[in-house]
């Protein structure tokens, strides 16, 4: 586990403290204020970043993360310009963890065997990718364990138990169970229903077990923590700021919707 990952839920642990991790889209609003963006929702109360890297094709994201992804790649967001950002908040955050959440074909068309090591160089912790089971990463999984860079694994409501024991072996950093069957930002979450697929994960695993999919406010945020060791907030976000207009209002925006869903998971008994 990365330095900075296992720092934020240890700490979090200690506090007996929710793990908030907001989803963003590089680049959007606008490539020019992500960075800002990004320190603003850890003013606002996150404990890590989980920064969406543009793709044409995002076959797990729903509209709305779809057309975050169009307009960065308008703006010409590429997986360097991505580094370049992370880059750019480790000059001033040297603690607040950072994931990238993406697709295989950017990072195939990097360097899947360089871009572990230049991704940690810039001060990415760890990877999800959507479309790459874990068994199935190759020369990257040999180049990101050996880089120090998590491979993030997701876990859904249609994993067999015999498959989450396999991606519990493979997985590092903390496990994303994908509470909803379906797109991002589709779907009614019913809370009970994560009782189950967490013990199982919990099961196999000791590592933390963070929530997302269909949580978009805090009061859904308390319910999820309920089970989760940490609750990822990511189509509403993203869609509350694309109608900024300037970086200040970006940075406004993130913070008001972030601020909330902290204090309320910072208020469970």
């Amino acid at each position: 586990m990365s330095r900075r990952i296992a720092n934020c839920f240890l700490t979090a642990k200690k506090a007996r403290r929710k793990v908030l991790i907001p989803f963003m889209t590089a680049g959007d609003p606008h490539p020019d204020w992500s960075v800002a963006v990004m320190h603003a929702l850890v003013d606002a109360g996150a404990d890590l970043i989980e920064l969406g890297v543009p793709f044409s094709d995002p076959m797990a994201d729903g509209a709305v993360i779809q057309l975050a992804s169009e307009r960065a790649i308008e703006k010409q967001v590429s997986l360097s310009r991505v580094l370049q950002m992370v880059e750019a908040f480790r000059q001033t955050d040297s603690r607040t963890p950072v994931v990238l959440m993406g697709y295989m074909n950017p990072v195939e068309h990097y360097g899947s065997t360089r871009f572990p090591a230049d991704a940690t160089a810039a001060g990415v912790d760890g990877l999800l990718l959507v479309d790459c089971p874990p068994e199935e990463r190759d020369d990257l999984g040999v180049a990101m364990q050996a880089s120090g860079l998590d491979g993030i694994c997701l876990v859904a409501p249609t994993t067999t138990r015999e498959r989450v024991k396999d991606i519990s072996s493979i997985a590092s950093g903390f496990i994303y169970y994908v509470s909803l069957k379906g797109i991002t930002g589709a779907g009614q979450l019913n809370s009970a229903d994560l009782y189950e697929p967490v013990r199982q994960i919990r099961e196999f695993s000791d590592l933390p077990v963070a929530v997302g999919f269909g949580i978009k406010n805090a009061e859904m945020a308390v319910k999820v923590a309920g089970h989760a060791d940490a609750v990822v907030i990511g189509s509403a976000l993203v869609e509350s700021l694309s109608g900024a207009q300037t970086e200040e209002e970006a940075c406004s925006i993130a913070k008001a919707f972030v601020a909330p869903v902290r204090q309320s998971l910072d208020n469970i008994a």
